[in-house]
């Protein structure tokens, strides 16, 4: 299998993982609905396929949720801009706890300041930001944490042994 092909299997793994659990599990926050494992794949994705990569899985996972209706318009920011600084935290410093931080910074507070100005002008509810930035942070923190031992598995250094390659 090459390269190209790994990523782009991986990728799809992602999109099929986030989109399949999205109905199971999630907190319901006022307007949002928060989605621990959208963090834990945006810190998997930023690791394993980069931050442009992982950004473009975080939109179809979140694109796949609004049509099936498990998801509403505040995943978009939720997943996209965690999913990017996840990946390019970790591609500045070559260190997995930085990915988790770039999401945590992403989801938690720059995706929340977004979610806000969204839920204003797309959806008719003002809602102030800090409305936002505890439940994406929790989502962010609890996916984050979950990321964390993950990434120290041993079928996560199989995976990015192979993709050393």
């Amino acid at each position: 299998m090459t390269m190209k092909s790994f990523c782009l299997t991986l990728s799809a793994f992602f999109v099929a993982l986030g989109t399949l659990t999205a109905g199971l599990f999630y907190i319901p926050v006022g307007v949002s609905k928060c989605f621990p494992m959208q963090s834990l794949i945006n810190c998997l994705a930023g690791v394993l396929i980069g931050p442009k990569k992982a950004a473009i899985v975080a939109f179809l996972i979140a694109l796949l949720r609004n049509l099936l209706g498990t998801g509403s318009l505040l995943a978009f920011p939720g997943s996209i801009v965690g999913a990017y600084l996840a990946g390019m935290f970790f591609t500045r410093t070559k260190k997995e706890g930085a990915s988790l931080l770039g999401e945590m910074i992403g989801t938690g507070l720059v995706a929340a300041l977004i979610a806000s100005f969204m839920s204003t002008y797309l959806m008719g509810k003002t809602v102030p930001f800090y409305f936002f930035v505890i439940p994406f942070g929790m989502s962010a923190l609890g996916g984050a944490l979950l990321a964390g031992l993950i990434m120290k598995s041993p079928l996560m250094t199989a995976v990015k042994k192979r993709l050393e390659k």
